[in-house]
């Protein structure tokens, strides 16, 4: 009999500093094999990439939940990207389209599990979301947690599952399955956050003549003294990362991109040799690469 579909799930958690956490919350995926931890103090915000089979999935979320619930309390502040939860995002990701129902049935169990017994509110989202107003994370994230506590109080958001309040400390969780994203960072030479912000305003998908699939933001990282535009690319194979390499370079010198996470091989074709991708490892960051360690 054919093994069950091998999947990955990205969870994102509200937490780039305490490495304590960091290491106990990634540890806490189990029965996932850990393929990539990547944090960002400036961002309040560490991406863990895993990988297990269909059945696997589940578990490694709830367990991963449970402990990011005890770790992190957002009442103590958060870094500069956006976020409601605690475990903010647990998309759960289907590499071939054949898989993609074992991933929606793996996301979609997962957050009936953790709504229900960690007591959180979980919203579903992308293709997975049933009111058209969950399907962005933008939109459920617009003033951040203490306005989606307000929200879901009144009534205007309504949770998937789990109760109809916002946890006290750490707020809600978003879950969708997707094909992979590719989540890119851009960091610019100078430290003006204007001009960051202008670019992702003039490159994400809602712009006049934006990129199709890409979400953009602009901001200032104090730990590196750099502004940077920060892109989640829907669909590689539509705009490559090195076409948002040319058009961030034509309005603002560029220091250094970042991979957040793992990509695709194709997402890199073309990619400028004289622009640093920082910390970037082949074996590591590049999903056929990474998978080849996974029975």
């Amino acid at each position: 009999m054919a093994d069950p579909p091998l999947l990955l799930a990205v969870p994102n958690v509200s937490e780039g500093r305490d490495l304590a956490a960091i290491r106990a919350i990634g540890a806490a995926f189990a029965p996932a094999r850990l393929l990539d931890t990547h944090s960002d103090p400036d961002h309040g915000r560490t991406v863990f990439s895993l990988a297990a089979r269909q059945g696997e999935i589940v578990d490694a979320l709830h367990s991963g939940a449970r402990e990011a619930l005890a770790r992190v309390d957002l009442r103590r502040g958060g870094g500069l990207h956006p976020h409601v939860g605690a475990l903010d995002v647990a998309p759960v990701v289907f590499l071939a389209e054949d898989d993609r129902g074992a991933a929606c049935a793996e996301a979609l169990t997962a957050a009936a599990l953790i709504g229900v017994d960690l007591d959180l509110p979980v919203f579903l989202y992308g293709d997975l979301a049933a009111a058209a107003g969950h399907r962005e994370r933008a939109a459920l994230r617009a003033g951040g947690p203490a306005r989606l506590a307000e929200r879901i109080a009144s009534g205007e958001l309504v949770p998937d599952h789990g109760p109809r309040r916002a946890h006290p400390g750490a707020g809600a969780l978003l879950v969708t399955a997707r094909p992979p994203l590719i989540a890119f960072n851009v960091d610019l030479a100078g430290a003006d956050a204007a001009i960051a912000r202008a670019i992702a305003a003039e490159l994400r998908e809602s712009a006049a003549g934006g990129l199709p699939g890409v979400r953009a933001i602009g901001l200032y990282l104090p730990a590196r003294g750099r502004a940077q535009v920060s892109f989640n690319v829907h669909d590689h194979r539509a705009v490559p990362l090195a076409e948002i390499v040319g058009r961030v370079r034509a309005r603002a010198e560029i220091a250094a991109a970042e991979l957040v996470g793992l990509a695709p091989r194709a997402a890199l074709d073309g990619f400028p040799a004289d622009v640093p991708l920082r910390g970037f490892s082949p074996e590591r960051h590049l999903i056929e690469n990474a998978l080849r360690s996974v029975a």
